[in-house]
């Protein structure tokens, strides 16, 4: 499944209260633990990441400890003993198989030692498989058996959805829109390599200047250099988003397209903006450019809270407005047919 599916089986879990241990898994840096940390925060509820890898067999048991001739185990301060959250064990086949052990009776029992999770809280995992190069163990079947399992893929428009709410920088979001095989590739070769996670420590960089190769490697970095020397040749976007832009011609190289299109897409400011490069670029480019352009201009309006507005200026032009009722019948028949 996209990371965007992901997210909406997880919450589906959480408004449901269905309370099914969980593993997701997934390539190393598709953001498997930033969708469950953002869906505990829109959920409002608590958030506890245990990186079972880095722990010891005691670290989450607890110290046995003599009391009135007796042992007890003292459980660790991190587990969660009120309220309603996820508790998050990450990284659980990177976990040696005696630490596996442990986190067994905490999935399966809920409760290690003399420690109980509490009713309200969601006991979920997540790891990466073998395929990707990572220092994995085997999951012990009866502990497999037990889980839910979910696999994640790296998908790019979950990812471009989630860069332009971001504000990631738009020369990023252009080149990957162009060559969106390199979201994520493993290369068993370099330490560094794409994947979303890395993209992002790119923006970064490049927003201050800096060599992005160190985050996403030696190949990506130089395909991404040569997009960047296309932005010398791109039109003057301001004009098109102040409405004057009659006279600027669309790009007709495929990549130019891409940088011209999430462009305009990332500068519009305000509705009005909006409007100016939805009408010229409906006027300029073909349908297909049309519709990539619109599904994330109407994303990233309504984070700024400018849908409203632009729906409003939309509808007083026959022309755009023709437009959108083509698309939405086009999505009905594409929905109906699948």
């Amino acid at each position: 499944m996209t990371p965007a599916d992901l997210k909406a089986y997880l919450d589906n879990l959480i408004r449901k209260n269905l309370q099914i241990s969980t593993m997701i898994w997934g390539a190393p840096g598709i953001g498997k633990s930033s969708i469950v940390n953002q869906i505990s925060r829109e959920n409002e509820i608590d958030f506890v990441d245990v990186r079972l890898s880095q722990l010891a067999p005691t670290d989450l048991r607890g110290l046995p400890v003599a009391e009135n001739g007796i042992s007890k185990w003292f459980p660790p301060e991190f587990l969660p003993r009120t309220g309603k959250g996820i508790l998050f064990l990450d990284e659980l086949n990177m976990a040696p198989p005696a630490m596996q052990g442990v986190a067994q009776q905490l999935i399966l029992d809920r409760r290690v030692g003399s420690y109980i999770v509490p009713d309200a809280w969601f006991v979920w995992a997540a790891g990466n498989r073998k395929e990707d190069r990572a220092a994995v163990f085997d999951m012990p079947a009866p502990l497999a058996n037990r889980f839910l399992h979910l696999e994640v893929h790296a998908d790019f428009d979950s990812f471009k959805a989630y860069a332009l709410i971001k504000g990631l920088h738009e020369q990023i979001i252009a080149f990957l829109s162009f060559r969106s095989t390199l979201l994520h590739k493993l290369d068993p070769h370099q330490p560094a390599f794409p994947t979303p996670r890395t993209w992002e420590m790119a923006s970064a960089l490049h927003q201050v200047g800096l060599d992005i190769s160190p985050a996403v490697g030696i190949g990506a970095a130089a395909e991404f250099t040569a997009f960047i020397n296309l932005y010398e040749n791109l039109p003057n976007l301001m004009p098109i988003l102040e409405g004057k832009g009659e006279k600027v011609p669309f790009p007709t190289e495929p990549s130019a397209k891409y940088a011209t299109t999430i462009g305009l897409t990332m500068r519009a400011t305000d509705a009005n903006q909006a409007y100016n490069a939805f009408t010229w670029l409906n006027k300029q480019a073909t349908a297909e450019w049309v519709k990539l352009f619109v599904t994330d201009l109407f994303r990233l309006m309504r984070s700024k809270g400018q849908m409203g507005v632009l729906a409003v200026l939309m509808k007083k032009d026959p022309n755009l407005d023709k437009f959108i009722q083509d698309l939405r019948k086009d999505y009905v028949l594409t929905s109906l047919s699948s």
